[in-house]
């Protein structure tokens, strides 16, 4: 399935970016074009109104100044006296260049009112018009010189600027096919990258209902046993099969509560009621809750506060007493009896971390980033009934609701040291 959309999302990917680079190249493109053709629009107008007034100026034209002024400007040149070609009319002998010139004084006379084969004139100004052939840009003068008038026809060829937009054009090409197909493989990268961590949290998601499945199948196993040993136990022994059914369904109701406070983090719905907390009236708290259940189980809680009071915090303190108590509690079950966990506080610059330290067999650094994960246990744990792997869990989504940390690390002499750190208000 996900490959299926990674491969979708590519395409997707690639497809609208690379319509819009195709879109914006294709604009640059026109703009670029339309620059070319205006260049050398305008470079053919500046020469033909030189030869136009060099033709105005001069009462005798030479061969080699036609020569020049087409060598150098790049056009082809007929000049008439009256209708009567010049001299080197023969250098355009051609007959296609013949057939353009035609045209060209056909276009001038029928379009833009300049006709070149109307003999004498009566103006004392030059007329010229310009216009585009196929593939020319072409110029037609009328020159009126000492009682009589001077007609020229300037052609200038589009090959050079064709060739320009064509070698642009394939420029253009080139770089948009590059272009996308970095774009392609980007985009396989990219959405590779972001698919990643949906797999993962599928993944995870099966793995917790895979879990959350055998956590709550082994007590419905348990329940239904002893209610089936019920009907044909002794009197005496109904009570015992009655209290472990009860048990059980408190830990089915334990695990459905964690399952539901892990639900509204995950789905942001988990509403904290804030308010300013001592946190030493907090911690003094816990401790008193717990310092019988751990004297019961025949291990040692202590707390040490440091001697200045304590910042006030603004938080819920509710929840910070659960927070602290799923480590109170994951400690008493792995302290060893004759076991110590000590619960203290220390002010930072602009926070406050609280710790819960023991001296039981501590967590591998292997696996300190691990016991944060859903269901996670580790071995000497794991036949714990009371324990689902879901605590810490908890206590970190707390944490971070609070914006605040809860890290572990190894308590000096041995066993495991959890901070929480909350900001203060």
């Amino acid at each position: 399935m996900f490959r299926k959309l990674h491969i979708h999302m590519t395409l997707f990917s690639t497809f609208i970016t690379g319509t819009i680079l195709v879109l914006l190249a294709s604009a640059c493109l026109i703009i670029t074009e339309s620059n070319i053709r205006q260049k050398h629009y305008t470079v053919f107008t500046n020469n033909a109104y030189s030869c136009v007034s060099h033709l105005e100026s001069q009462n005798v034209l030479s061969h080699r100044w036609i020569q020049q002024a087409e060598s150098n400007y790049g056009i082809d040149m007929q000049i008439y006296d009256g209708n009567t070609p010049l001299f080197f009319e023969q250098l355009h002998g051609q007959d296609n260049m013949r057939k353009i010139f035609d045209l060209a004084k056909k276009e001038s006379a029928e379009n833009h009112g300049l006709n070149l084969d109307s003999g004498q004139t009566s103006q004392t100004l030059s007329k010229i018009v310009m216009f585009q052939l196929p593939g020319y840009y072409a110029c037609t003068a009328r020159i009126p010189k000492n009682g009589g008038v001077l007609n020229t026809v300037l052609l200038y060829s589009l090959d050079a600027q064709s060739g320009q937009i064509k070698t642009i054009r394939i420029a253009f090409l080139v770089a948009v096919i590059a272009a996308v197909s970095a774009l392609a493989v980007f985009s396989w990268f990219f959405t590779r990258k972001m698919i990643r961590p949906l797999e993962k949290s599928r993944k995870e998601q099966n793995a917790f209902i895979a879990a959350a499945s055998h956590e709550l199948r082994s007590p419905l196993t348990v329940i239904q046993t002893s209610l089936s040993a019920v009907s044909y136990a002794d009197p005496e022994q109904t009570e015992h099969f009655i209290s472990i059914s009860l048990d059980e369904c408190k830990r089915m109701s334990r695990l459905i509560q964690d399952m539901l406070s892990l639900s509204r983090s995950d789905n942001h719905t988990w509403v904290l009621d804030c308010t300013s907390c001592e946190i030493d009236t907090l911690l003094l708290d816990v401790y008193e809750k717990y310092e019988q259940t751990a004297r019961h189980k025949k291990k040692q809680l202590l707390i040490e506060l440091p001697e200045d009071s304590l910042p006030v915090c603004f938080c819920d303190s509710l929840k910070i007493s659960q927070a602290l108590a799923i480590l109170i509690d994951n400690a008493l079950a792995y302290v060893p009896e004759g076991g110590m966990i000590r619960l203290s506080a220390r002010q930072e610059a602009a926070s406050v971390s609280l710790f819960v330290a023991d001296n039981g067999p501590g967590i591998p650094d292997s696996e300190k980033e691990a016991v944060f994960q859903r269901f996670y246990r580790s071995d000497t744990s794991r036949n714990d009934k009371q324990h689902f792997g879901l605590g810490l869990c908890i206590a970190k989504e707390i944490a971070l609701l609070h914006h605040g940390t809860l890290s572990v690390s190894d308590t000096p002499g041995g066993g495991a040291t959890f901070q929480l750190t909350l900001p203060v208000s």
